[in-house]
């Protein structure tokens, strides 16, 4: 069985469906702070922190667990840079609780949900694995602390590993049983979306004075859906007895927050309206993959990552 923390996110939620699609058995455990009862899919729930030692004793011992899948964490940029604390307390030191009790009950694959923002702002891309780590917040930071927990972990306990670093996460499940859902929200898309349907009057741009062909931030769109299949494939490629890795998760494809506006509006038929606005700290320039490693290594194959896609299955799930 398969423990899904954060399990009733965003992204764990559709690797939850992904995971039950293709006959695992999961448990999902999520305190519901910024995650959805209803978008759990599996009978397995138990609401609760990864930082209460009690409930992950309790978890570990009743259901026959033999790998994790990490996805507890605060991961807005912006929030990150006003409340560190927060995000060192929930996303490093709560892991850590995690890790420990993972090494106690003796799980030896986990797959970490990290980010492209460890990188921070790079001179050259696509971005390798093996590009320098610079983050330019804490929501990086924090991440960067994990991977370094579980390489030592691996060459301490010998917890293998396979680090996920995405790009952008966008899109949402082709069968219409879940969405894209943050309160507050502040993904580009969804908000472009949501002002195509009617439920705010703009979207806002954080900064068009940047060093790109429109002046706006350039990132990599990567659906959902092919995300958790590279996490299904890690784990079978931890199981087969492979070494702890490292892999970047996008499309290697590059897309203003122009252009990925100017889509919304191609996809849905709506007029877009914009405010424009200063650069928001923490952000980066231009960051976009190459995920060369992973289809190489785990033979991943991303399915609907071509930005319309994405954009067409977020716009079908609201």
């Amino acid at each position: 069985m398969i423990l899904v923390t954060g399990g009733a996110g965003y992204i764990g939620s559709h690797c939850v469906k992904r995971l039950m699609d293709k006959g695992h058995a999961v448990v999902v455990l999520d305190n519901l702070s910024r995650g959805f009862r209803d978008a759990v899919r599996t009978p397995h729930f138990v609401q609760g922190s990864i930082g209460d030692r009690a409930v992950l004793d309790q978890v570990f011992t009743t259901h026959a667990i033999d790998a994790v899948m990490h996805f507890s964490a605060f991961a807005y940029v912006g929030e990150s840079v006003e409340q560190p604390a927060e995000y060192y307390q929930n996303n490093v030191a709560q892991t850590l609780t995690l890790l420990t009790a993972c090494r106690d009950h003796g799980i030896k694959h986990f797959i970490f949900s990290s980010t492209c923002a460890t990188y921070g702002d790079v001179q050259k891309v696509p971005i390798v694995e093996a590009t320098p780590i610079a983050p330019l917040n804490p929501y990086g930071h924090s991440k960067r602390m994990v991977e370094l927990m579980l390489q030592d972990f691996d060459t301490a306990y010998g917890i293998t590993h396979c680090i996920f670093r995405y790009f952008n996460a966008a899109g949402a499940d082709p069968d219409g049983q879940l969405a894209e859902r943050h309160d507050p929200e502040t993904h580009l898309i969804p908000l472009v979306l949501q002002v195509a349907a009617g439920q705010r009057p703009q979207v806002q741009v954080f900064g068009t004075d940047y060093p790109t062909p429109d002046g706006t931030c350039i990132r990599d769109y990567i659906h959902v859906n092919d995300l958790s299949d590279a996490h299904i494939l890690g784990l079978e490629y931890l199981r087969a007895g492979n070494p702890s890795n490292i892999f970047n998760l996008g499309s290697e494809s590059g897309f203003s927050v122009r252009e990925v506006i100017d889509v919304c509006a191609q996809v849905t038929g709506k007029p877009i309206a914009v405010k424009e606005g200063p650069r928001r700290a923490g952000d980066a320039v231009r960051l976009v993959a190459d995920a060369s490693k992973a289809k190489r290594v785990l033979g991943w194959q991303p399915a609907r990552s071509a930005l319309p896609a994405i954009v067409t299955d977020a716009w079908h799930a609201m």
